[in-house]
């Protein structure tokens, strides 16, 4: 006959192992391990254009690591600080803090941890100069942009974008050791990206961010100037990413596919431009085209100097 008590043990365990698995989940997301994949491939890239080849696996996995620990660590934070306006929002309220599944003090600890982890995780694995470039993106995108700009001005992602251009540049530090031209440029190309990116989504987004209080670029100056905007850096994007061609780090294959892509996000955001105002849904296309121009050009840039 089957033991009662041994049941009840079992059954006792298997919902506490549920429940530490769902925990494990929740910080995980904590983390936007989505964001952070997009991170560590521009740096992988850029460090390959440094190389101009392969660089050796454990560099690599030193750089992923380094910065899975950087960004998931700062993204924690984010929603930390972020969870009494994440609550309000249809787009965030199924965070893991607005949810009720993690207590803040989960997510601020989990955050300070990775971040700290990172720090001394680039000091004796990398070299110096990335563990500085870390720390630099960790309190860009934590301070100057989550806690000081986000809530005060419609430019809060234009200058905070810097956070997510330094990527690359600790990928070409950790192979290089230094800072190079063709690192700034890469640093230029995401942080103009980053306005024509992110602006399409706070158009769809624009009621959400309306009654969450957050000053967005279209709720602040009208859909109207935030395309003529997008439109813009979109153009100067496109330049910018044509400027490392003439480095000498990458050939042909990359300057015909920097400007195929260029023009193809191009033209998703002059349709967005066209679009009436009480329509999104070449906003919401222009979003989507913004991850695919971005993946395809470093995609590019790191093939041509593969070849």
């Amino acid at each position: 006959m089957p033991d009662p008590l041994l049941n009840s043990v079992q059954s006792t365990k298997r919902t506490f192992l549920s429940a530490d698995l769902e925990k494990l989940k929740a910080c995980l997301s904590l983390t936007k391990p989505r964001i952070a994949v997009l991170m560590i491939f521009s740096a992988i890239c850029a460090a390959i254009v440094a190389k101009q080849g392969w660089p050796d696996m454990w560099t690599m996995f030193a750089l992923a690591t380094g910065l899975a620990f950087s960004t998931g660590g700062s993204a924690a934070i984010n929603m930390w600080y972020d969870q009494d306006i994440d609550k309000i929002m249809e787009r965030t309220m199924n965070r893991p803090l607005p949810a009720g599944q993690l207590r803040p003090q989960t997510a601020l600890f989990l955050g300070l941890g990775l971040g700290l982890l990172s720090l001394i995780w680039f000091l004796v694995f990398v070299n110096a100069l990335t563990a500085i470039l870390s720390l630099t993106g960790f309190l860009y995108y934590t301070v100057l942009y989550t806690m000081l700009l986000k809530r005060k001005t419609p430019q809060n992602i234009v200058i905070g974008g810097g956070a997510g251009a330094i990527p690359p540049v600790i990928g070409w530090a950790a192979v290089t050791g230094d800072i190079g031209w063709p690192a700034v440029i890469m640093f230029a190309i995401i942080f103009l990206w980053t306005p024509p990116h992110f602006w399409p989504l706070a158009i769809v987004k624009n009621d959400e961010y309306v009654r969450a209080g957050i000053p967005m670029m279209p709720a602040v100056r009208g859909f109207r100037t935030t395309k003529k905007q997008c439109l813009v850096y979109t153009f100067i994007l496109l330049l910018a990413s044509c400027g490392l061609y003439f480095t000498g780090y990458t050939g042909g294959i990359y300057l015909t596919i920097a400007i195929l892509s260029g023009l193809y996000f191009l033209y998703y955001q002059l349709r967005m431009w066209r679009e009436n105002d009480d329509r999104t849904e070449w906003a919401g296309r222009a979003f989507y085209a913004s991850l695919m121009y971005l993946t395809v050009l470093f995609a590019s840039m790191a093939v041509d100097s593969l070849i």
